[in-house]
C-alpha cells in the first residue's frame, strides 16, 4: 500500500480544520500515534506486510470523524454531540471519503472489514458473532487506540482533550461500588456507571484490562503512561492536578491506595510486572 499517498489524503483532509485549535492538533497526532501502534501490534502477529499495512490505514482512519465533530459541536463527549466512531464510518462509506485513499495490496473485503472496524472501536464490546480477519483487525485497532488513550490521559487537562466541563460528575477520593466491581472482575469501565472525577479517571486505568495482545501489554508497560496514572503523575513526574488544586493529605492518600489495587489487579490480569522493562 501507498502509505504516502495515504498520508496526503489523510493531510488534505484536516487542512481544512484550524491546525491552530488544540483539539485538532491532538486528534492529528493521535491519528498518527495510533496508526503506528496498530502496524507494530500486527507486525507482532507475523500474518504479513498485508496485515499490517491494513492495520496501519485503519489507525490512520479510526477518528476521521472527530474533526467535523469539533467544527459542528464543539466536544469530544459523544454523549453531547454524536458518536464520533459512527459519524466517521458514514463520512468514510456515505459521503465516499474513502475513495480518496490508496487500495492497492489490501486484503479481500477490506472496505467491509475497515467499516466494522471503525464503527466498533470505541465499543464497550466486541459483538459475539464477529470472526476471522475483521475480528483480528477490530482488535488490533481498539488495542492502539487504548494505548494512546493512556499517553492523552497522563499529559493533557481534562477540558482539553474534551472539549466540556465534567459537568455533574462529584469530586471525591472514592469510587462507586459499580467501578470497583469492575476493577475486582478485570473489566472495562462503562461510562454510564461512572458517577464521580475519580471513576472516569479509574476507568481509564481499567481499559488496561481488555489490551487483547501480548505486543500491545507490552507496549502500553514500556510506554510507562499507564504506570504514571496509576501513581498519578504527569508526563513531567509531577503529581496531576484535578479541575482545580491538587488534592492533599488524606483525600490523595485514599486515591493512591485505590491506585496501587488498581496496579495489581491489572499486573494479576497480564501475567507480568507493569514496568517499562517489559
Amino acid at each position: 500500500m501507498n502509505k504516502t499517498q495515504a498520508l496526503a489524503a489523510f493531510d488534505e483532509y484536516v487542512s481544512h480544520y484550524d491546525p491552530q485549535n488544540p483539539m485538532i492538533a491532538l486528534k492529528i497526532a493521535h491519528t498518527y500515534r495510533v496508526a503506528s501502534l496498530a502496524e507494530r501490534i500486527a507486525k507482532s502477529l507475523e500474518q504479513g506486510e498485508e496485515i499490517s499495512d491494513f492495520a496501519w490505514l485503519l489507525g490512520l482512519l479510526h477518528d476521521i470523524g472527530r474533526f467535523e465533530q469539533v467544527r459542528q459541536y464543539g466536544t469530544f463527549m459523544d454523549a453531547k454531540s454524536v458518536d464520533h466512531a459512527e459519524f466517521g464510518a458514514d463520512l468514510l462509506f456515505s459521503d465516499h471519503l474513502i475513495d480518496r485513499f490508496p487500495a492497492e495490496s489490501l486484503p479481500e473485503g477490506w472496505l467491509q472489514i475497515t467499516e466494522t472496524a471503525i464503527r466498533l472501536h470505541n465499543k464497550l464490546n466486541l459483538p459475539e458473532d464477529l470472526e476471522g480477519l475483521t475480528l483480528t483487525m477490530a482488535k488490533i485497532l481498539r488495542d492502539a487506540d487504548k494505548i494512546d488513550i493512556f499517553r492523552v490521559v497522563s499529559e493533557l487537562p481534562y477540558e482539553q482533550r474534551i472539549g466540556s466541563s465534567r459537568g455533574m460528575l462529584s469530586e471525591t477520593d472514592q469510587v462507586t461500588p459499580e467501578v470497583w466491581d469492575c476493577v475486582m472482575g478485570h473489566r472495562c469501565v462503562p461510562r454510564n456507571v461512572r458517577r464521580t472525577v475519580f471513576d472516569g479517571y479509574v476507568g481509564h486505568c481499567c481499559m488496561a484490562f481488555e489490551l487483547e495482545f501480548e505486543e500491545s501489554r507490552k507496549i502500553a508497560a514500556r510506554q510507562g503512561y499507564l504506570l504514571k496514572l496509576l501513581q498519578e503523575k504527569g508526563a513531567d513526574g509531577q503529581a496531576q492536578k484535578d479541575d482545580s488544586e491538587l488534592l492533599t493529605g488524606a483525600g490523595r492518600a485514599a486515591r493512591l491506595e485505590t491506585l496501587d489495587i488498581v496496579r495489581t489487579e491489572i499486573e494479576k490480569s497480564w501475567g507480568i510486572p507493569l514496568s517499562t522493562d517489559n
